[in-house]
């Protein structure tokens, strides 16, 4: 695994400034942008800025206040189309601090940062994209880490009570700007769902102390956040991200696709991260949106038919003919539960699938039936496990059963067994003679 080294402080503003894709007449722009006459949210930047990293000397001087307001008036003026929340201080911070000495670049890095990262998230009416952020970011809690995505399931600690705040500020409004270069060395290399993956790693470096407490203890616990190894919560976010399906975080209010033209070239040749989902062709095969009460109604994310035929190196008439070597070092086994019952799957079913029918999977306290198909499904326990069926209703219910039984790693096909249909990729056993 690529290990990634914390950037010397002198050397943050280029990288920002390339990762970021600045470019063009920077201070041009910034020097056009009225930030003198009066606006209503000036009030709210005045009660703000005192109390912003103040422990900062760069940062709380007079001089890094009026900088301070410019950048965020800047910002608020340029944007007619969203407004100013509380933590878009904290979010401008670590801009700021790397380019003191040069408001235009850390107004143009904070405008292509949020884009990137926080999509709409300043919307009048961000509901729907908080919404629809805090249902993956719980998918992925149980995707990762069931046993506790059931605990805070069960005591009702969900993420709207503690990490709005660490995705509205990217989590400037929870670490010292310290650590959050620290983890901003990595952010910027990732792409728009690696947020979700520090979000995990926070939570399980306070696993045990989660596990073992109600709703009124954890609640006091994110009250006042306990010391977070910034080093461990970087490495082990890389780790989760590496696990994570690229379509397990698709979002329907994401940023949408930039044309090619305006791509900045630096994630193919910079990034120790796969391409961002969002980004990519959309296709017959990609995740389809579905309504934000039906997203919320499932516990494991959906991936997508590419991203299956991709992880399972299957071939077809759009793929390679010649099949991928596997090597120990490549992508992470994955096994595909087939929850139709006997006789659709063997009329076609996806190579190397086991077939576990719904109807007589789990008993009546919701344990596996032990047969050979769950006991191969038992033995892939870890790993990346995808449900494949007819029904959405059922394959969310397998996979719901599933994460109670703390199997780590669920998540269903998108469309089910319909969407791969068309690719002539079924397998349909040889008659027994």
């Amino acid at each position: 695994m690529q290990i990634v080294f914390p950037c010397p402080i002198i050397l943050r503003w280029t990288c920002q400034h390339a990762f970021l894709g600045i470019h063009g007449a920077i201070q041009a722009k910034y020097d056009a942008i009225d930030k003198d006459t009066p606006i209503p949210t000036d009030r709210q930047i005045e009660v703000d800025i005192p109390r912003c990293h103040q422990y900062d000397e760069l940062l709380s001087s007079p001089e890094g206040h009026a900088k301070f307001r410019r950048v965020l008036k800047a910002w608020v003026v340029s944007h007619p189309d969203l407004v100013y929340w509380q933590g878009l201080d904290s979010l401008c911070a670590p801009f700021l601090y790397l380019n003191f000495n040069n408001e235009a670049l850390a107004y143009a890095c904070m405008s292509a940062f949020i884009p990137k990262y926080l999509y709409n998230f300043f919307l009048k009416d961000n509901s729907h994209v908080i919404q629809e952020y805090l249902t993956v970011f719980s998918q992925m809690i149980a995707f990762h880490d069931p046993e506790l995505s059931n605990h805070l399931n069960e005591i009702g600690f969900i993420p709207d009570l503690y990490a709005i705040p660490w995705f509205l500020t990217m989590f400037t409004h929870v670490f010292p700007l310290h650590k959050i270069f620290h983890l901003w060395d990595t952010l910027l290399l990732g792409n728009s769902s690696f947020p979700f993956c520090i979000g995990v790693a926070i939570l399980q470096q306070l696993r045990d102390r989660l596990l073992a407490n109600g709703f009124n203890e954890c609640i006091l616990l994110f009250s006042d956040l306990p010391e977070i190894d910034i080093e461990r919560c970087v490495r082990e976010s890389i780790n989760l991200f590496r696990w994570t399906p690229k379509s397990a975080t698709y979002r329907q209010y994401a940023q949408p696709p930039r044309q090619a033209s305006e791509s900045n070239g630096t994630r193919s040749s910079m990034s120790c991260f796969s391409a961002d989902y969002q980004e990519a062709p959309r296709s017959d095969l990609s995740r389809d949106s579905i309504k934000l009460d039906d997203l919320k109604a499932e516990v494991s994310p959906r991936i997508s038919a590419e991203d299956l035929i991709d992880l399972c190196e299957l071939t077809g008439p759009s793929h390679s003919k010649t099949p991928v070597k596997k090597t120990k070092s490549s992508k992470p086994k994955l096994l595909v539960v087939d929850i139709r019952n006997s006789e659709d799957f063997n009329r076609g079913h996806i190579s190397g699938s086991i077939n576990v029918p719904f109807a007589s999977a789990f008993t009546a306290e919701g344990d596996l039936v032990q047969c050979p198909a769950t006991a191969t499904l038992q033995s892939f326990k870890g790993r990346v496990v995808v449900i494949v069926g007819n029904a959405v209703k059922n394959t969310a219910a397998f996979a719901a059963h599933l994460v109670k039984n703390k199997y780590p790693r669920v998540c269903i096909l998108d469309g089910g067994i319909n969407k791969i249909k068309p690719t002539g990729l079924l397998t349909v056993p040889s008659p027994q003679i």
